[in-house]
């Protein structure tokens, strides 16, 4: 994988899966999980900045549709403890 000076992609992770022809959704996502796992901390502003970086990708490419995904995503529930896991409202 190609190293790149943007500190949203320094491995390349992102700018290598727009650069492979044929490249499908399920493959985006795997590129954008190890992405997001070597990220660390909230990766929401870096997918904004890398949408933006990669503006003149076509909007039906499949890590363009994997980023914004990503941006629409709900934070999972966080799960309760002591009184409050056993209260019900």
């Amino acid at each position: 994988m190609p190293r790149t000076d943007d500190p949203n992609d320094p491995r390349g992770l992102i700018q290598e899966a727009f650069r492979i022809d044929g490249i499908d959704l399920g493959q985006c996502r795997t590129v954008f999980l190890d992405w997001a796992l070597g990220h660390g901390g909230d990766p929401r502003p870096a997918i904004m900045e890398l949408l933006a970086a990669y503006a003149d990708q076509p909007a039906d490419h499949p890590m363009t549709i994997t980023l914004r995904e990503a941006l629409d995503a709900q934070p999972t529930a966080r799960r309760r403890g002591g009184r409050a896991a056993r209260v019900v409202d």
